[in-house]
């Protein structure tokens, strides 16, 4: 009798996804943070957009090229990092600024450990703490936002960080983006829109964004206020760029853990962390430092929280 019986090595489950489609769904889910960035600020904004995501293609083909790599600059990520270092610049830094940013997310942050999949820190922020750390006066200074009756061009967070007092801005503000801040960062509706849309996608999963905001929330709550369980954690969720790094780049799946436990875990460390830089660090915002923490944790929460391959026995150290 003949062997109808083929086997073959895995993977041996398959669909439709990809690494390049994925990356430009992300992309596209981004849009309305972006759009919602120009009208808020003009068209300096988008300017600034497309110099971060110019650099970032062409650092990426100059790279491989040297490397003698596939060159692969139309999978996305490249886009993607060079859109997401723009969305966590002001909108009126000097257009040299974003460019030198991508070079050094695409250069250092990725290329450097091999390429896509092997760089264990989110490339986008590498490149705004480097900014951060050379050109601080530039990452600092904001706009006002345009038609609209904005009391100052800093944002709320520094505000709270210089006064010791809250804003005087609506949590509708907040919402729509009425204030000073990084360009896709401010319009928590679009943000929240885009993410909805990954969330329909299955690209994203609650875990990481959910723990990350709800033990953020509580951890302000309980001590970033006038004693205890005074805080005000709704104004420190849509101020800074707390939404976007929990939904867009906390998420991203090559410097995240793999499993659900993990990325439990490690939501909830970007939440302490971010509250901790917040309340009593010497800069206003944690995100991008939390986020880049935490995404040094990964290898060992991945290893501390592996699923068990079914039939086996997870070997125990005996000394």
């Amino acid at each position: 009798m003949k062997n109808k019986l083929t086997v073959n090595i895995s993977p041996h489950l398959h669909n439709n996804e990809s690494v390049s489609k994925i990356m430009w769904i992300v992309g596209i889910s981004l849009i309305p943070a972006g759009a919602a960035g120009v009208i808020i600020f003009g068209l300096n904004a988008l300017t600034v957009m497309i110099l971060g995501i110019l650099s970032a293609l062409v650092t990426e083909w100059l790279m491989q090229l040297l490397a003698k790599r596939r060159i692969t600059i139309l999978d996305g990520s490249a886009f993607l990092t060079g859109l997401l270092l723009a969305y966590n610049l002001p909108p009126g830094v000097p257009l040299w600024l974003p460019a030198a940013g991508s070079f050094f997310a695409i250069a250092i942050g990725k290329q450097v450990f091999g390429g896509l999949g092997q760089n264990i820190f989110n490339p986008a922020l590498v490149g705004r703490v480097f900014l951060m750390a050379s050109w601080p006066k530039y990452m600092t200074t904001f706009t006002k936002p345009l038609n609209f009756d904005a009391v100052t061009s800093a944002t709320p967070l520094a505000v709270l960080r210089e006064s010791g007092v809250i804003e005087n801005i609506s949590y509708l503000d907040l919402f729509l983006g009425r204030r000073g801040g990084c360009i896709g960062e401010v319009c928590i509706l679009a943000l929240v829109a885009g993410a909805l849309f990954l969330f329909w996608k299955g690209y994203i999963s609650w875990h990481i964004p959910v723990t990350y905001t709800a033990v953020f929330a509580a951890f302000v709550y309980a001590f970033g206020g006038d004693g205890l369980f005074r805080g005000d954690w709704f104004f420190h969720i849509l101020t800074g760029g707390l939404i976007l790094g929990a939904f867009f780049m906390a998420t991203d799946y090559v410097t995240s853990p793999l499993t659900r436990k993990g990325q439990v875990i490690f939501g909830a460390g970007c939440g302490i962390l971010t509250a901790v830089i917040r309340l009593w660090g010497g800069y206003p915002e944690g995100v991008s430092y939390a986020i880049l923490m935490m995404n040094a944790a990964t290898p060992i929460i991945d290893r501390f929280t592996r699923n068990r391959i079914y039939g086996t026995m997870i070997p125990v150290n005996r000394k």
